[in-house]
């Protein structure tokens, strides 16, 4: 099981780690297993399921990635890599630990690996409220669509204040609320009919595209989201609205 490393010593990611057992609560168990279920079909289902925007609002993540003094940004939930190899295409000389909590996507993502990027994605197995990482050790924190599936959300954003740096930020990917009506109400429909279908055509296991639409569907509103972050200690918060709203963007700060 990862453990914390002290403060003052390196950053250390041996590759093995992908594979190790992470003890999980009951949902994180759960979560997990239901995506290790679905990890042939994930990249697939990202590209069909998004009409390709996913590529896009991964790009427009990395841009805001900020890198300081450590060199070091943090992608957490980093499921099968593709974040992780945006900001190293957007940053060339990031290191980047890459963690989830499911180890079977680490691994299909370390396929993807080659040349430098083997040398500098560094796939860790560990629990987002629960970082085997130094205190200030990371520049920036990137989440793409995983920062729903943590429960609860002020323990993964104290986890973020401590690894980072002051003045570091946090870049937060996530889908629009269910809540709110995007395209005249068009966005729902596709939650509640389409995504969890064409998941069921695709992956054979319709309960982790049902959970998918559901968590989307309680999921807080970005003013909400915003409000949490500064009300778990960052110092600034802001959100941008991707696609109409479909996926936001949030950004917050540590204090310097």
């Amino acid at each position: 099981m990862p453990t914390r490393t002290r403060p003052g010593n390196n950053v250390e990611s041996p590759r093995n780690t992908a594979t190790e057992t992470v003890v999980k609560p009951a949902h994180d168990a759960a979560v997990a297993g239901m995506f290790g279920r679905i990890v042939p079909f994930y990249d697939l289902l990202n590209r069909v399921l998004s009409l390709g925007l996913d590529q896009y609002w991964r790009k427009v993540l990395a841009q805001n990635v900020r890198l300081g003094d450590t060199g070091r940004v943090l992608d957490l939930a980093a499921g099968t890599l593709d974040v992780s190899l945006a900001i190293r295409r957007r940053h060339p000389s990031a290191i980047v630990p890459a963690m989830d909590f499911c180890p079977p996507m680490l691994v299909r993502g370390s396929r993807k690996l080659k040349n430098a990027n083997a040398r500098s994605i560094l796939p860790v197995a560990a629990d987002a409220k629960r970082l085997p990482l130094p205190d200030a050790s990371v520049d920036c924190i990137t989440i793409a669509f995983g920062i729903r599936n943590i429960l609860p959300r002020e323990a993964a954003f104290a986890e973020m204040l401590r690894v980072l740096r002051p003045g570091g930020r946090a870049c937060i990917l996530e889908f629009g609320s269910g809540q709110e009506r995007i395209w005249g109400g068009l966005y729902n429909v596709y939650l509640n009919h389409l995504l969890p279908r064409v998941g069921k055509v695709f992956s054979k296991d319709p309960g982790a595209y049902e959970y998918l639409a559901d968590t989307i569907r309680k999921f807080p509103s970005a003013l909400s989201l915003e409000k949490e972050m500064r009300a778990a200690g960052f110092e600034r918060a802001w959100h941008e609205k991707l696609t109409s709203g479909i996926v936001c963007l949030h950004v917050g700060e540590k204090a310097r």
